[in-house]
């Protein structure tokens, strides 16, 4: 990857994007291609494994949303090693995304500025292509509200993720209500405590036995945080994924010269670290552990990995670390978790979920 990486860094990154999306579109095709694919990357060892909310994870790394947006690498991200995928985010019509370019490459700031604007093929397309395929690991479905203008009214909004919700009863493992994609029209109109309440009240009539993880956003603060709580304590949610991008440019993390004249879009990796891990903490102190946690943001290392767990994440997500580092890194990230468990005597990463904050419960 030190040699490919400066060559691949200098073509467009969303052609790249989907330049090695179509490659391990084919990689998923074949059994030898899977295989040979899991010989180079993949990593396996007991102590990683667990059950959360009754979905077995071989490990506890995941691909976030945002990266396979129409679901078409499902066949080959397990061999990658990862030990789970969440795709989409998927909405209720097909959208064709913002105005290009909507990706840039921050490499200073070891993040990206995201602004696909949901890009994806819709609800309809994406649940036909999936819904005869036998997933090899836990499969999560990102649902969102789809970028127009359309979909601003309040109950227009509702009525698109209930659209793209009962698409997917039947598929997949879990459902992900994205409420804080920053570059959508009409903004975040979901992540306030009082339509995030009309919105659940009306995933909560649909039947399902799939968890339910809310997403929110980096920037959420802690009085916000408290009002999301106390909503989703009254609804069908199981969990919650923290974190979505960033908008803040209010960051020490995030270099000025890279990001000067860029106003739109949501920041990723390095950036929204330690705005992710606070959000993890907070919410697992908060919610005396009572809540799965999924951690994501800014996540390049075990060691990264390690401390969302430890935090109170039971399982981990990343994309940004991947574009930087490689897909060798996930194989890496596992080992070194292993290695982490072993020298602090966990016998099990389960064991290690929110060690660092059982003390203030």
């Amino acid at each position: 990857m030190k040699i490919l990486k400066p060559v691949l860094f200098r073509f467009d990154p969303e052609n790249m994007h989907d330049f090695f999306c179509s490659v391990g579109l084919f990689l998923g095709r074949y059994g030898f291609t899977r295989r040979l694919t899991s010989i180079f990357f993949e990593y396996r060892h007991p102590m990683l494994e667990q059950t959360v909310l009754g979905m077995k994870f071989s490990n506890p790394i995941g691909l976030a949303a945002g990266f396979d947006k129409n679901a078409s690498l499902t066949g080959i991200m397990p061999d990658v090693g990862f030990g789970f995928e969440e795709v989409g985010s998927i909405t209720g019509e097909s959208c064709d995304g913002n105005p290009k370019p909507r990706l840039w490459r921050l490499p200073k700031s070891k993040s990206l500025l995201v602004y696909y604007g949901l890009k994806n093929d819709g609800c309809e397309s994406i649940a036909a292509r999936l819904k005869n395929l036998k997933f090899r690991f836990p499969i999560g479905t990102s649902i969102a509200k789809t970028n127009s203008q359309s979909t601003v009214d309040m109950q227009a909004g509702i009525a698109d993720y209930v659209k793209s919700f009962k698409a997917f009863v039947s598929i997949g493992d879990y459902f992900t209500i994205n409420v804080s994609c920053p570059n959508a029209y009409g903004g975040e109109p979901y992540s306030s405590p009082e339509r995030l309440d009309l919105l659940l009240s009306a995933t909560d009539q649909i039947e399902t036995k799939k968890p339910i993880f809310l997403k929110i956003s980096a920037d959420t603060p802690p009085e916000d945080l408290e009002r999301l709580v106390e909503v989703t304590d009254r609804h069908r949610v199981q969990g919650f994924i923290i974190s979505n991008l960033a908008k803040n440019r209010d960051n020490h993390l995030l270099d000025r010269d890279e990001i000067r004249g860029l106003d739109n879009g949501g920041i990723s990796g390095k950036p929204v670290e330690n705005l992710a891990n606070e959000l993890i903490s907070r919410v697992y102190q908060m919610t005396r552990g009572r809540y799965v946690i999924m951690g994501c943001g800014g996540v390049f290392t075990a060691e990264d990995a390690y401390k969302k767990i430890r935090n109170g994440a039971s399982l981990v997500q990343l994309i940004t670390g991947m574009i930087y580092e490689g897909p060798q890194m996930i194989g890496q990230i596992n080992r070194g978790l292993a290695e982490l468990l072993k020298r602090d005597g966990f016998k099990n990463i389960s064991e290690a979920v929110g060690i660092d904050r059982k003390a203030n419960l």
